[in-house]
């Protein structure tokens, strides 16, 4: 499987990943959460869409990936295609594309993708208040600074 730019094609799919995968994020709060879909969460969709998106996968669409500029909007990853190295390989393409410093925002209790960003090099950088569907979520901004060889 490769990753390619997303196609207005691979919009359900999209959807479909967003969905399988959103709430895991939150899976470590102490409140429960209700989905949000994609297509209904208006800010987000036009952060996502506007944003360059790739897509992993041939016919199903498993995982994708969104960055603007030098930030990492999104990276989904069905849950099933999890352990696979799959958000890896989306990751490091991510960040073969960014000059410069890199940075992205993250649940503070995703203890799991904090920890894999901060073995690519991020580090927090500060933390705020922020909702997802109108429940207080505490986040994290993190930032890579850029590798010179």
């Amino acid at each position: 499987m490769n990753i390619r730019e997303y196609s207005k094609n691979d919009y359900g799919g999209v959807l479909s990943v967003y969905a399988n995968s959103k709430l895991d994020e939150l899976n470590f709060e102490s409140v429960e959460f209700e989905l949000l879909a994609l297509d209904k969460d208006k800010i987000r969709s036009a952060q996502i869409l506007d944003s360059e998106v790739f897509v992993y996968g041939d016919v199903e669409i498993i995982a994708f990936c969104a960055i603007s500029g030098s930030e990492i909007r999104a990276l989904f990853v069905q849950p099933r295609a999890r352990g696979k190295g799959v958000g890896i390989k989306l990751l490091e393409f991510m960040l073969a594309k960014i000059n410069g410093a890199a940075t992205l925002y993250v649940a503070a209790s995703n203890f799991p993708a904090i920890g894999l960003y901060q073995k690519y090099g991020f580090v927090i950088r500060s933390e705020f208040k922020t909702t997802y569907n109108k429940v207080n979520v505490l986040a994290n901004k993190m930032e890579r600074l850029p590798v010179y060889c």
